[in-house]
């Protein structure tokens, strides 16, 4: 009989909670926003008008066809993995608070974010476990806020890592 495998890839851990102190800025991302993409996700998750025709885009507040609020969470979600959160020790969230679209994105936007470390501490009911809550803005090619958030993660501690590689005595 044979062992089932994991069709999950192994992950090559770099940051640990250790690695995010408070006060720590981290600025990453070009995220090109484009009319097509913009089609899609609002087709598929966010049909209003406004994000799927330009006629109606041009008749609402936004003026021209702009990305579902829902889109940017996510292409902002998409940066966070390919900075830090695929090779990092993380363990998911318990979710997002003040979260704020407070521009929109168009399409040809280009966004970037930046991370702060707001507060860092060990999960009381599990020790290996690290929280940490930070603020997210995305910002758009001009320097603009378009979204803040800010939220808990949790990620894997350094020290428990090496314990448990560690061999019992």
């Amino acid at each position: 009989m044979s062992t089932p495998t994991s069709s999950a890839p192994r992950r090559n851990v770099r940051w640990y909670w250790e690695d995010f102190p408070v006060g720590n800025v981290r600025e990453f991302g070009a995220m090109a926003v484009t009319r097509e993409a913009v089609l899609a996700f609002a087709q598929q998750f966010d049909p209003q008008p406004f994000h799927l025709n330009d006629e109606a885009a041009e008749a609402s507040l936004f003026g021209r066809l702009s990305a579902s609020g829902w889109h940017t969470c996510a292409m902002s979600m998409r940066m966070m993995c390919d900075e830090y959160l695929l090779e990092s020790s993380s363990l998911g969230s318990p979710g997002i608070d003040n979260l704020k679209w407070q521009k929109p994105v168009y399409p040809g936007d280009v966004l970037r974010m930046r991370l702060t470390v707001l507060e860092a501490r060990p999960m009381n009911s599990r020790p290996s476990v690290g929280l940490i809550r930070s603020g997210w803005e995305v910002m758009n090619q001009d320097g603009e806020v378009v979204l803040s958030m800010q939220g808990w993660g949790m990620f894997g501690r350094r020290e428990s890592a090496s314990a448990a590689a560690s061999p019992a005595a």
